[in-house]
């Protein structure tokens, strides 16, 4: 499954938080990369991830908690 990743309306998003959250949610993600893109998403541009079907509810519960805004692509 494939997810546009919008926006953080976090006051103060967690770097570390969101980048570890890639990293966890994505199997092509690697820690540096993760931090490239975090980095990106908190400037303002639309970041597109791959999510594994099988941890597809468990990512979008973690995107919620740390008030990421998503898209869904199918």
């Amino acid at each position: 499954m494939k997810l546009n990743l919008l926006s953080c309306d976090a006051q103060r998003p967690d770097r570390r938080a969101i980048a570890q959250c890639l990293t966890d949610i994505s199997s092509s993600i690697d820690p540096a990369l993760s931090n490239e893109l975090t980095d990106i998403l908190l400037e303002g541009d639309v970041v597109d991830v791959e999510v594994d079907d099988k941890n597809y509810n468990s990512a979008l519960r973690a995107l919620r908690k740390l008030s990421i805004d998503y898209e869904i692509v199918e």
